[in-house]
């Protein structure tokens, strides 16, 4: 292997960038080229390539977001598309590939794989619902920027004596939502992992004031069936019959752009790091992730193939701590 290629795609995770770094400054340490592939499949397909050296990722490991871009490309969806895509390669003699993102690109890996194209994943994903690594580059930095929303909301929740209602991220995974809900103190947590009935939730407030709290707050996935809106109408709707409103933030993309914690940091150059020796071992097919505190390699064929599971219990534990 003497050139290699790196990407990101999919949602933007802070932590990309120190990935991206690792790859390079690994990959030349082995005497490779390394080429940097601008705007994800996109890219890819257009050959938006360019050469990458140390100083090309200096002073990136701090940024958030990705210094290469990303793009959705329902192109690269097609057989048509991913063929381009190993044409663009073999064209610029690229040896090999690290793919830098979340379920959707590593999918799109396993397509590329599937056509006998050498190609290492990494994951990174805020949402941190990609099997196979029980974190994944953002999460950390995600987490806590809904933690200092949360502990922000709570000031002025207990000063005017209310209800507020917090939305994060996650699409269908409840991950970021319930880890916030217990961090930063919540009366309740909605995911979409488990069915909520909204006049229970209303009880459950209702329940925190009588226990003399001076707020209350609840941490929603934004995957979940009453999501922020539709519990925000909901309590619009029936306000007083309920006895109170609940007022709505959504934090939205403000997660995915903060800059990178220490951990995310760590975490991006050890799986980036991973993906290089891979490649350099002749393992192909893989997705380079985070297991009981070890960089953990998984066939992308059962990372494409299984649900990541959300350990429920841990919801008991945030109803029982909110008391």
């Amino acid at each position: 292997m003497k050139r290699i290629g790196v990407l990101t795609s999919g949602g933007d995770a802070p932590g990309m960038n120190a990935a991206i770094r690792a790859v390079v400054r690994t990959g030349l340490d082995r005497g490779w080229e390394v080429f940097g592939i601008r705007q994800g499949y996109a890219g890819l397909i257009a050959g938006n390539m360019v050469p990458l050296g140390d100083r090309e990722v200096g002073g990136i490991i701090q940024r958030g977001g990705t210094v290469l871009g990303s793009s959705r490309c329902p192109e690269f969806k097609t057989k048509e598309g991913q063929e381009k895509a190993v044409c663009r390669l073999d064209r610029q003699q690229i040896d090999g590939l690290v793919i830098i993102g979340g379920n959707g690109s590593q999918t799109g890996a396993l397509a590329l794989s599937r056509m006998n194209f050498p190609v290492v994943g990494v994951a990174s994903t805020v949402d941190n619902d990609l099997y196979g690594s029980e974190f994944s580059i953002g999460v950390d930095t995600a987490l806590n920027i809904a933690i200092e929303a949360i502990d922000r909301l709570k000031v002025t929740a207990s000063s005017h004596q209310r209800a507020f209602l917090i939305e994060v991220m996650g699409r269908n995974c409840g991950y970021l939502a319930l880890m916030a809900g217990i961090a930063g103190g919540a009366e309740a947590v909605v995911i979409p992992e488990v069915e909520t009935d909204p006049e229970a939730l209303a009880k459950e407030l209702l329940a925190a004031y009588e226990r003399g709290k001076p707020h209350a707050i609840v941490v929603v996935a934004e995957g979940a069936l009453y999501n922020a809106e539709g519990l925000t109408r909901y309590f619009r709707e029936n306000g007083e019959r309920l006895g109170f409103e609940l007022r709505s933030t959504i934090l939205g993309h403000l997660q995915r752009g903060g800059t990178p914690t220490a951990f995310d940091r760590l975490l991006a150059t050890r799986l980036g790091t991973a993906a290089t020796e891979r490649l350099s071992r002749g393992e192909y097919g893989v997705l380079a992730g985070h297991l009981k505190g070890e960089v953990a390699i998984t066939p992308l064929d059962v990372v494409a193939s299984t649900k990541k599971p959300l350990d429920l219990r841990i919801l008991e534990w945030a109803r029982i701590l909110a008391r």
